[in-house]
This record gives C-alpha cells, structure tokens and sequence, in this order.
C-alpha cells in the first residue's frame, strides 16, 4: 500500500470496521494490497459473473477463509444482505448465516473485501449503510512514493532492497514487542501474592526485559540507517513528484473517451522501460533531468497511439498545463477561465466595437481584466483603441502577433500587454479570435514541451507488435472510414503469420471462443471484428483475456487482435491492460482520392478497363469517388455540412462503383436517371434520415451525375481550376493527376463559403475546450471571474451560492394562469389567445424547475440536505458556465452559456408580460416561442376560420416586410396585417439578406450569422401561392445544432418550418452552401 497518510487511513478503516469495506479502487491498489495480505491465509477472489460464486463464499464463510469479491458495478447481489448486515444467529450453540437458501455456520476468522474500479460511482444510501465505503483511489502523494521506490529501486536497487528490509524488520520488531507486552499483562494479571516470590513470573520478566532492551537497540540503529536511506532518496524525490503528474493528466484522458482507460500497472511498465532506455548519467540531477525528458516523450508516444487525432493535441497541452501548474507557473483560475469563459451574470460597460467584437468576447475581456493583475487595464485598452486591437482579430496568425501596448494609466501598475506570457495571450485570444485558439494551443506546446509534441508520429504497426505480448490483446479503436484488417493482413504476411478472423454478431462468440482456444494452442493470430456489436460476449471476453491469456501454456507466436468503435459497453479490464491502437483514414480530398484509387475495385484493371463507354464509365467513376469525398468531408464543417454527421464509408462507394460498370455495360446510353437513384436514394440515402439533408445529398449528386460529367472537361466543384475530370487515361495517369491536385482544399471544393473554414475552426475549439474541462483536475476553483478573481477569492462552495443566489434574484414570478385565462379566454376566432396561455404555462414550469433546483443546491452547500446526484450535475454545469441538463428537460432549446440564457429567459417572461398587459403585439418575436409550430399553427388557424377554409389547403406565403431592413426595424415602423403575423429574431446561417435587393446574398467575410428583417407570414391556400417564383426554400431551426427529435406532439424538437426567400441565384447554390435561418444564436 502507497506510504501516504490517506492510504494509512483507509489501511486502518478496513482493519478496525464493524462493516465489510466496499473500497473503491480505480487503479487496483486496494486489490493487490489484499491479495498480498492476505495470500498466506488461502484469499479467494471471486466475482458476480462467476458461476459458483455462491458456493465458494459459503464455504469460505464455513472455514474461515478470506473472499475478495472484486470488480461490482453499482449495485449488488441482494442475497448477499444476510453478510453484509452480519446477521448472524446462534442455532445449537454454533454462530450461523442464512446466505440465500442455505443455513451455514459463520467462522469468527472469516473475512470478506469488496473492490471496484469504477472511478465515480453513485452508491444508493440503502447500500452505503451495508458496508464501510472507503476511496482507495491513488493520491499524489502515495503515487509520488510509489514512483520514487521504482525509481531508487532501479537506480540503487542497494538502497531499496535495504529499506524494504528494514520496514519488514520495523514491522517484526513491534509485533514482537507487542507480544511481550501481552506477555507480561498475562503474568501480572495470573500472578498470586508476591510477584517477586514468583520465580517463574521474575524470569519471564527478566526474558522480556532483555528482548525489550534488544528491539530499542535495533530500532536505534534502523532508524539511523533509515535516515541515511531517506537522505541518499530525496536526490531522487523530484522524479517521483513529477511523474505523478503524467500519470494523473493520462488517467483524466477517460473523461474525454471511455476508450481511454489506463491501468497504473501499463503506467508502471512504461516507466521502467524509459528507466532502462534513457541515457546514463553519473550526475543525479542530471540523469534525473535525462530521464524527465525521455520518460515525458516516451510516455506521449505511447498514449497518443491509442488517441484520435483530434484528442492528440488536447493530450499535449493537458501534459503541459498540468506541469506547468505543478511548477507553480500557471493559476489554475486562468487554466479554468480557458475553458469555461466568461462566467459573470452582467456586465454593464458597452461593447466598444460590436461591429467586430462579440459580445460575449467583451463580457470576457472584461472579466479577464479583473481575474489577474497581469491583465488589469486590458478592457480599458480595447474601449481606448479598438482599431489596433481590431488588426488583431483581422490577422491570419494571431497568436504570433505582438499584443497592442496598453498605457501606464490603464496598467494600474500592473505588466504591459506585451509581457503577458504565452499562456495569458490564450486568453486574450480566446475573447478575441476563438477560431484561432487551437494553433495558439499548438504554439504554446511547441514553446513548453517542444516541436515534437505536435509533429504527427507515424504509424508502424512493428513498433506495436514488437512491444506487445501473448498475454495482452491488442485493440484497433475505429473511427469514421478507418479499416485496419488492409493493414493487419499485409502486416501478418510480412510476419508469415497465419490469421484467423471472425466478425462478431449473433451466434459468433462461441465460435470466437473456439478459434482463440486454437490460438493459443498452436500460436497463430486470431482477429475478432466489431466488438461493439457484441454486447453479450463482451463479459465472457473479459474472462478469456483474464484467465485464457495469461495461462502459462500459450504459444509465444499467439495475438488476439480486437476491433471495435468506442463503445461504454467494452470491458475496462480490457482496455486498462490492452495495447491500444488507432489508425484513422487520411485527411483531405487528395488523400481520399488516392486512397480510393489504390483500394478495391477501382485498383482491379478487370474493373477498371474494358467497359464499352470507356469515356462516360472513367468520368463518372472519377466524380463518384470525388463525390464520396464531398459528403465525407463536409462532415467536419459540423451543421453547415450536414444536420446529422453520417457514417458515410467505403462500402456505400464500392457498390455504387460496381452498379455504375453493370449498368453502363448493360444500357448504350449511361441511364443517369437510374445511377442518380440507387446511388443517392439507395446506397448513399440509405443512411439519411434528415429530409434537408437528403436534399443536400441529391443536390451534390447532381453536380457529378451530369450530362457534362459523362462528355468530360466539367468542372466538378468551385475551388479553382484544379478539380476538373481528368483526360481519360489509364490507371497511372489518374494516380499522376491525383499528386497534382492540393494538399489543402478550400470549403468552396465542398460547395461552401470560404466562413465555413471559421465555422469548423470554432467547432474544433468547442470540442477541445468543452474536452479539456473533463480533464480539469477537481481541486481548481469553480468559478474563473470576479469572485474568485483575487488570492483570496471565494472558495468552490461560496462562488457555487453566489452564482445562484444571482440567477435566483434575477428571475422573474411566475405568471397567474388564471387571470391570464379570464383576459384572454378560448375563442373561436382568435387561437393566439390560447397559444399565450399555453406559453405563460410552460414558462412558469421553467421557472419553477430552475428556482426549485437553486434552492436545493444552496440547502445542500450548507449541509441542509443531501446533495443528491442531480444537484451535483447542476453545480457541475453552473460551475462551468454551462445550463444544466435538468433545466433544459423543462427548457426551450438551447446552446447559449449560462449568462446569456439566464438573460434570454428574462427577455422571454418580458416579452409575454408585455404581451399580457398591452395585448397582442403588432411584430411577434418569434425566437421567444417554447412551441413555435403552435404559434405558426394558430396563425394558420385565425385565418381559415375567418375565410371558413378547411386549415389543411392553407399554407405560408412569405414576404420581407418595409424596406427589407434590419437597422431601427421596430414594430412603430409597421402596421399590424389583416391577415397573417409578423415575425422578427430570425438570423442566416451561411447568407445574408440584401436589403437593397431584397434577395439572398452571399455573407461578409467573417460574418458567420445576419439578421433577417421583419418579415409577414401571410396564411393563403395553396393553390394561389406562385409557384414560379424565385425563392430559396430555406429551413428554419430553433438553434444551430439543427438536429433535432421527433416529440410526442409529432414535430421536431428543433426544425420549425420553412422560409421561402427570394433569390436571384438557383436554389442549389444555397443548398450548396448550408444555408439556413434559426431563431436563437449560440453567444
């Protein structure tokens, strides 16, 4: 067990508890510690998934034998109650358990230990009052001893061996010493008369005396040499603080995937390998600095196999952070403000350049100004000067930019702009320029840990293979397009290695079970395919890896290769102790162009020469491939690319590819019509669910199954003359064009506006943040603004109360459904009444949900009242800045931070309380709606019950209202229409609207959403809508996920309707583009 006071503690828990310990061990300490302890006494380990479970612990619990009952979820087994609660009964004299069925008798020396290695469970308190619930998960402290012993232990395995000695000897010494002790009470106690006449008691005395004497004696001399131990292992002390802090950063990596799990033993293993690997020095703190240096890349190394690209960079700055705090160089309420922003309820100063800032850059220009001395004045500075400031935000590279000087009278005393450290201008950066935040990240890495931590490793599956074992699986995590088993197969040629593989699925894991007994028996290597699909085998592959593996009869030649997409449900012992490998499909459109050349059936010369159109079949074949490139990577432009990012992949190409040559050779004239269909409403739309996005799908098909596409020379997508079909030619040529084309596309290739390339930077930067917050270490401050802002700022529980006694003071009553029912009753004409009242209602059930949940959580921060998982969830959220998961259940829709919601459901309540008061307002805004369908639907209603038509022949016409716009568009500038509803609080995505024009525009540049103008909703039949107009049909969502669910009321939970608006261009080109129109922005 580690040598810290926590570990001590717990040691002393489980020894002295009237309750069996339930300890929860993440890294295994507790379980090893056990097992040691308790190996002479004959320890069974059991489990719940173990068959006879049952029966060994009864016959543990008859003769005394100790159990572990290792790896329990949350709950557990019910029949274990009777021991858990030691009901224990005397039947015949003889102590007795009722354990299920049977009535055995209970040994006094019997002892039972229950582990498990969740990180965070939630016990219910029906359980914790069964047992004594005791945290064994490893401590700074106990983990720095532990590297330091491992350390000294390979360094001067002299030293070690003699301090390991001397703590059994320490330990022999008290123990004896002990016994006498009780020795001699025993003689005092059974001694008669004169103890000095006792000549037996005066010579055990004397005996005890004398071992007395001799243990002071050796304890004098160990204690002496125990000081020259410590002396000659402090030299070595600051390897094992340092290393600490790379295990910690590795082990928060779970939080960002399950897939990332990592044992201490896999910790332990590469440090002793980097122990043996570095360079020798006779110098310590040189040898020591050696070692620091090759253990920290060694260990990235390493890692980073088993991590996505887009977590690589997100692992290196967490490595460099979190050392960087350990050294005292970085706060931990600037690491905290990184990632959560502004967290300030207010801010009353105006934003000095709104035409460029956000505002919720501002609110953290100003917040950051108060977080740290070293910022003081920078608001100041933006308001005096925002033209230099706005050079800032125009430049490519930001984060290499000088930092406009601020003035001695806005300083406050405090350090200049420009010696702000690279740390501190990520924070500028991330108020001004948050598209610009993840290579600033990268820079900063470069400059504390080195260039190397973000060049990309090659990857070699030898260097895998050669550092794996028989008894360690080996597992491939997939991602979208990635296929190892190319790879493998060519890999295991190279190895003359025979390979066996079984795809997982129903029925298949006995015959799993079958080809690994073979395995490792005769030492060949055994695949198993998508083990995410395997839901029930799983447990029983934990078992095999367990047990089967780690036999001594397995052939050294023998590997069990795993694959499987990243899944909750894959087995943690599993991937703790597996070798785990990602092998992503290469970026960009060259890439997959060449990677689609090189692959099957396109490499076949059967496939790809002879087809009697050589012209039209190596056309089309060359745009469908590129086409398959255009889908997949619109994928990382988020929403602009599609709602719902599809799994699109290599098989929905291949049969495309092979229905393109059957029906050109079947058909004289390429049947376009029919390629069109199965390849986009079969093979690819086969996947779409989003009727918008199979819009999008057709459309970009359209753009390659063309007439010009079959004659050749069209060009496939914008992006320059570059991506034209290729001359016809043979398979080389295409491979020759290919290596001419870009490395790099612009998102015009994509058929998207050159903002798209700010649209996917701001979403990489929400993935990294929102991932590094999981990885923040739970010591750091909960808030990042002005109450934690000085040294001694609020502490966690404090700024947690503040921070809701704030949101509580700012929201509004509830509203009186009753009088507003009497005010503005059903009618037959007028539905807007009851759409109102049912508002108001779901209003007062938002309010009621967030006031109810802050009054809680404050009772609980002061110890009123439990605080129940759900109120962590929602201290979680406010801490961070974010709205918690149980408001939004009752909520509108959603993905602003916590300060602007709070904000928008004020303006909300103040929008209906207007509305209560003064009647019906001449514009609606239709952005404050919880169910917009209802209010578009009672529009609709209004007017076929005034014009007596059935509702289901009434659709919307659409038309922009005054002048088209958007500045002073106020309802005083309108008149209320006889028919239909004003609307306003639309914005565009991906356009913007002339108002000059009256049409769709293309947006400026950077200018990722424009208002739209107040526009009439006007209710007419159908039939009398112009068909023929020029319109772009452009869906309305309610945020910019735009992804929604179907409700119970049979709508989406986020689409609402949509808009047609007028355009001069055709409507593919928006289509193209991503265009839509949302009633709530993200700021």
């Amino acid at each position: 067990m580690p040598n810290d006071a926590f570990s001590i503690d717990n040691g002393i828990m489980v020894a002295s508890a009237r309750r069996w310990p339930l300890m929860i061990d993440p890294q295994t300490q507790a379980n090893k510690w056990v097992k040691r302890m308790e190996a002479a006494a004959d320890l069974r380990v059991i489990k719940l998934t173990d068959g006879d479970y049952m029966r060994t612990l009864e016959n543990a619990i008859q003769f005394g034998i100790p159990v572990l009952l290792e790896n329990v979820g949350e709950e557990l087994d019910p029949s274990l109650e009777p021991l858990l609660l030691k009901q224990i009964f005397k039947q015949g004299g003889v102590s007795c358990l009722r354990l299920g069925d049977a009535t055995i008798e209970f040994s006094d020396a019997f002892r039972f230990y229950i582990t498990t290695t969740l990180r965070n469970p939630h016990y219910l308190p029906e359980t914790a009052v069964k047992v004594n619930l005791l945290n064994f998960m490893i401590t700074p402290d106990g983990l720095s001893d532990q590297l330091l012993g491992v350390t000294v232990a390979q360094e001067r395995p002299d030293l070690e061996a003699q301090r390991q000695e001397l703590v059994v000897e320490s330990a022999a010494n008290k123990r004896r010493l002990k016994e006498i002790e009780d020795k001699i009470l025993h003689v005092l106690s059974a001694s008669q008369g004169n103890i000095l006449e006792d000549a037996t008691a005066v010579q055990i005395l004397s005996e005890a005396k004398a071992v007395s004497n001799e243990i002071q004696d050796k304890d004098a001399i160990a204690e002496a040499t125990q000081k020259e131990i410590d002396n000659a292992r402090t030299g070595y002390a600051p390897c094992g603080r340092y290393n600490a802090v790379l295990f910690f950063c590795i082990r928060d990596m779970a939080s960002v995937d399950t897939m990332y799990q990592y044992s201490l033993a896999y910790f332990m293993s590469l440090f002793v390998r980097s122990i043996a690997e570095c360079p020798k020095d006779r110098s310590v703190p040189k040898r020591l600095a050696l070692l620091k240096d090759h253990f920290t890349f060694f260990l990235y190394v390493n890692i980073c196999r088993s991590l996505f690209e887009k977590d690589k960079l997100l692992f290196a700055f967490g490595l460099a952070a979190r050392l960087a705090a350990s050294r005292a160089e970085l706060c931990p309420r600037q690491l905290r403000f990184l990632v959560t922003g502004a967290l300030s309820m207010d801010n009353r100063r105006p934003n000095p350049a709104p035409e460029w800032l956000s505002l919720s850059g501002w609110n953290g220009l100003c917040e950051l100004d108060g977080l740290d001395a070293a910022f003081a004045g920078l608001a100041d500075s933006v308001a005096a000067d925002p033209a230099a400031w706005r050079r800032l935000y125009d430049a490519a590279t930001p984060h290499e930019e000088a930092l406009p000087a601020r003035s001695p009278d806005t300083r406050a005393g405090a350090a200049a702009a420009g010696e702000l450290s690279v740390f501190q201008r990520l924070l500028v950066l991330r108020c001004l320029t948050p598209d610009r935040i993840v290579p600033a990240m990268r820079a900063y890495v470069t400059g504390e840990l080195g260039n190397r931590y973000v060049e990309p490793e090659a990857f070699d599956l030898g260097a895998i293979y050669a550092d794996s074992s028989p008894s360690v699986p080996l597992i491939f995590v997939l991602s979208f397009g990635s296929d190892p088993m190319a790879d493998l197969l060519k890999f295991a040629d190279q190895k003359r290695t025979r390979v066996e593989t079984v795809s997982l699925g129903q029925g298949q894991g006995p015959v799993a079970e079958e080809w690994i007994a073979k395995g490792v028996q005769e030492g060949f290597w055994v695949v198993l395919q998508n083990c995410h699909l395997a839901k029930s085998f799983l447990p029983r592959l934990e078992v095999l890896c367990e047990k089967q593996l780690t036999t001594a009869g397995v052939q050294p030649g023998f590997r069990l290769w795993l694959t499987s997409y990243p899944s909750d449900l894959f087995p943690q012992a599993v991937l703790e102790n597996g070798l785990k490998i990602t092998n992503e499909s290469p970026q960009g459109l060259r890439a997959g162009l060449e990677r689609i050349y090189k692959s099957d059936p396109m490499c076949e010369a059967s496939y790809f020469e002879g087809c009697h159109a050589e012209r039209a079949f190596k056309n089309m074949a060359f745009a469908l491939a590129f086409f398959h490139c255009v889908v997949g990577g619109r994928r990382t432009f988020g929403p602009v690319g599609w709602n719902i990012p599809y799994a699109f992949n290599e098989n929905d190409l291949r049969i495309s590819l092979r229905q393109l040559r059957m029906f050109l050779d079947q058909y004289e004239k390429p049947p376009l019509e029919m390629l069109c269909y199965t390849a986009g409403e079969c093979n690819y739309g086969g996947k779409v669910t989003d009727s918008n996005d199979r819009r999008t799908l057709m459309t970009l098909l359209d753009a390659f199954y063309n007439v010009e596409t079959i004659d050749g020379g069209a060009v496939l997508m914008g992006g320059g003359d570059a991506y034209v079909l290729p001359p016809v030619g043979s398979h080389a040529s295409y491979l020759e064009h290919l290596a001419g084309l870009p490395l790099t596309e612009t998102p015009e290739v994509f058929g998207m506006h050159p903002n798209a390339n700010i649209t996917r930077d701001l979403q990489t930067t929400k993935q990294m943040l929102d991932s590094l917050l999981l990885m923040l270490p739970q010591d750091s401050v909960a808030g990042s603004g002005s109450s934690g802002g000085g040294a001694g700022g609020l502490s966690a529980n404090d700024a947690l109360d503040s921070t809701a006694a704030d949101i509580l003071e700012k929201l509004p009553e509830d509203f009186d459904l009753e009088v507003a029912g009497k005010k503005y009753p059903m009618t037959y004409l007028d539905s807007m009444n009851t759409v109102l009242v049912q508002e108001l209602g779901r209003v007062n059930v938002l309010l009621g949900g967030i006031r109810s949940s802050l009054k809680e959580l404050r009772k609980a921060l002061k110890g009123q009242i439990v605080m129940s998982s759900v109120l962590e969830r929602v201290a979680s959220a406010l801490s961070s800045g974010r709205v918690p998961e149980a408001w939004l259940v009752k909520s509108f829709p959603s993905l602003k931070p916590l300060g602007p919601y709070v904000h928008e459901v004020g303006e909300r309540c103040a929008e209906f309380a207007a509305w209560l008061s003064d009647g019906p307002p001449i514009v609606f805004w239709i952005s404050g709606f919880f169910f917009t369908q209802a209010f578009l639907t009672g529009a609709r209603q209004n007017y076929a019950r005034k014009h007596k038509i059935p509702i289901d022949l009434i659709s919307f016409d659409y038309a922009v209202h005054g002048d088209g716009g958007v500045a002073n568009d106020g309802a005083a500038r309108h008149e209320r229409p006889e028919d239909g509803v004003l609307v306003r609080g639309m914005f565009l995505e991906a356009a913007s609207f002339d108002a000059d024009s009256h049409e769709l525009a293309e947006p400026a540049p950077k200018v990722l959403f424009s208002p739209l103008p107040t526009m009439l909703f006007q209710p007419k039949l159908a039939s009398d809508i112009d068909a023929s107009a020029l319109v772009y049909v452009c869906p309305l969502y309610k945020t910019s996920e735009r992804r929604g669910t179907l409700s119970t009321t049979g709508h989406s939970t986020n689409f609402v309707c949509e808009v047609k608006l007028p355009s001069a261009r055709p409507q593919a080109h928006w289509i193209k583009r991503g265009v839509a129109a949302l009633l709530s922005l993200d700021g």
